[in-house]
């Protein structure tokens, strides 16, 4: 028999460096890593609600009973009017961007603290931590948009307030919203993040931030009904923007314009290219912090 020469093992090495300059992103490490980074999400995903009865229900339900909430509190006792369109259509709406932008700044925005134990152990680019929180959360999104779907068939086509929406070409522009989302929770949440590894105490400061920051944005309320005195505090919020354009797109309503729209766009790039330099500055001494 003939023999089988062994392979001689292949020798390499892997060769970790700081990171240098103000804004290095390792985009080839972060490619590499991308097993890891489904892992990440399907983490994410399943321990939310594991050992809970409904599961991933719950993300049909949440907006729903929210939404169901704010038309007795806002449409009812408040009497806020929602410009003609079905109250809980409206709120919906709404509430589609602000839930995916909470959801990614909640669970990005404590990235070190809630991964202590992992960065001390074993080296993997840092960002992927909160770039598995943006992706996990978008099927939150999709699921979320279920019942969304459902309410704006039924409202369109078998109520008489179906002529109150209206289906026009800005429906296919509607991804372009949600991809606005997610760029500034993400350069938010890379701010939280360094932030609390730095100071614990500001965990439970970003929790009035988030419920003040709902409050600011046009979610229950439409943009028409804001004093002309009051305008520009809500357009100073990046988030008013996409909200305002999931509206526009899904329902075909909305007061938005370009210059509010640029300025938001800016705001949410460098939101997050501070945030990246922010957070690319503590991971160097993360393990010593947290």
């Amino acid at each position: 028999m003939a023999e089988i020469a062994a392979k001689p093992p292949q020798n390499f090495e892997i060769l970790i460096q700081p990171s240098r300059g103000w804004l290095n992103i390792p985009w080839a490490e972060i490619w590499e890593y991308r097993d890891l980074l489904l892992v990440l999400v399907q983490r994410d995903f399943i321990s939310r609600y594991k050992q809970t009865i409904l599961g991933p229900l719950w993300h049909l339900l949440q907006p729903v009973i929210t939404a169901a909430v704010f038309v007795v509190v806002f449409g009812g006792i408040a009497g806020i009017p929602t410009d003609g369109i079905p109250k809980l259509l409206f709120y919906l709406c709404g509430l589609l961007g602000w839930s995916y932008f909470s959801q990614n700044i909640t669970n990005g925005g404590a990235t070190f603290i809630n991964n202590a134990h992992l960065f001390g152990k074993v080296y993997f680019p840092r960002l992927i931590v909160p770039i598995s929180v943006i992706v996990s959360n978008l099927i939150a999104f999709a699921l979320q948009l279920i019942p969304f779907v459902i309410c704006l068939i039924f409202y369109k086509f078998f109520t008489h307030q179906g002529g109150s929406i209206a289906f026009t070409w800005r429906l296919l522009l509607a991804p372009l919203p949600l991809l606005h989302v997610a760029v500034l929770s993400f350069g938010v949440s890379l701010w939280m993040s360094a932030s609390t590894a730095k100071y614990r105490d500001l965990i439970h400061l970003n929790q009035y931030i988030i419920q003040i920051w709902m409050f600011a944005t046009p979610i229950f309320y439409p943009l028409s009904q804001v004093s002309k005195k009051l305008t520009w505090a809500i357009w100073a919020n990046p988030l008013s923007v996409p909200i305002e354009s999931f509206r526009i797109c899904l329902l075909g309503h909305g007061t938005l314009g370009a210059s509010e729209i640029v300025i938001s766009v800016a705001t949410s790039i460098l939101l997050t290219a501070t945030g990246l330099i922010a957070f690319q500055r503590v991971e160097r001494t993360v393990v010593d912090s947290v």
